[in-house]
């Protein structure tokens, strides 16, 4: 699949490394096919990282997709440079007139602090505001998952007595619903936060259904009934150095931190991680565009419905 991206952006070089087909706005406007437009709210500290894992994530349907990366306007971004994000982000008051088919609102490593005390908060509930009008589909990621259910249904999270930190076996709750379609039995993915929405508040919330779930991690999948809104309590994002980078992070500041669950080869720090993740996570985001996206927006974007009464 092509993931249209502006072709200056650092990305698309380690992309095409990776003999993944991305495709610049030039060669794409000769395409006669409208392209899946997908925004991506990028709240992460690492926003290059973060771009990369995800553009990874979509790049597995025959589908050309166009990104727009969003940043929130009241917060200051102390990891990326300035100059990365005017050239490649926009801010919500650039696009809240526009149309998009999906939306995915990605974790922020502000899960210890309440909803409310974060800065951009009020400009978040805004957006998630938004997207019951102007967004087909959006997937919300870990903390961004806790965010929308708090958000939206009212659930609360909650500290956990240590970090869920590793990869976690999850069980395929209900294999007929398309979003977990060509899902094994039993799956890994990884999680890494300080907070939790409690299963039995999920498992009680008349408007959501969950479709995967841990005995050690809890809920990892649960959307509502229409797939308009999906929320992922972990990170399938994640590429295979990354909970390695956070463990070594947090060693480095002398913070209290386990080894990564099932994570390194006979646990063992000093041995490379092992990649036991990507396929469903793979899976996961080609069952979104093409079920929850593809095949419900209309191809004049301008006539999508409104569904705030749905």
């Amino acid at each position: 699949m092509p993931v249209k991206v502006q072709g200056e952006l650092p990305a698309k070089e380690i992309l095409e490394r990776e003999n993944i087909f991305v495709m610049d706005e030039n060669r794409a406007i000769h395409q006669d096919i409208r392209p899946i437009e997908i925004a991506i709210l990028n709240l992460m500290p690492l926003k290059e990282e973060t771009e990369l894992q995800l553009l990874r994530s979509l790049s597995n349907t025959p589908l050309q997709i166009s990104i727009t990366f969003m940043m929130v306007s009241g917060h200051q971004s102390k990891n990326t440079s300035t100059s990365h994000l005017n050239q490649f982000y926009v801010t919500f008051d650039e696009v809240k007139e526009k149309m998009f088919d999906g939306m995915i609102i990605t974790g922020a490593p502000v899960e210890q602090m309440e909803f409310e005390e974060v800065d951009y908060w009020e400009e978040l509930v805004e957006i998630m505001d938004w997207t019951k009008t102007h967004v087909t589909s959006t997937i919300h990621l870990c903390w961004g998952a806790q965010a929308g259910l708090y958000h939206h249904f009212g659930l609360k999270k909650r500290m956990l007595e240590k970090k869920m930190f590793g990869l976690f076996w999850h069980k395929v709750s209900n294999r007929k619903i398309p979003l977990v379609r060509g899902f094994d039995d039993v799956f890994l993915a990884p999680h890494s936060r300080h907070t939790e929405v409690s299963a039995e508040d999920i498992h009680n919330c008349k408007e959501l259904m969950v479709l995967a779930e841990s005995e050690e991690a809890g809920v990892f999948l649960t959307m509502t009934h229409d797939g308009r809104q999906i929320f992922v309590m972990g990170h399938p994002e994640y590429d295979r150095v990354t909970l390695d980078g956070e463990y070594k992070r947090d060693l480095g500041k002398g913070l209290p931190i386990e080894i990564p669950k099932n994570y390194y080869r006979d646990d063992d720090p000093a041995n490379p991680p092992l990649l036991m993740w990507r396929s469903h996570a793979n899976n996961m985001y080609t069952n979104w565009l093409n079920y929850y996206v593809y095949q419900v927006t209309p191809y004049d974007l301008i006539g999508t419905p409104d569904f705030s009464g749905v």
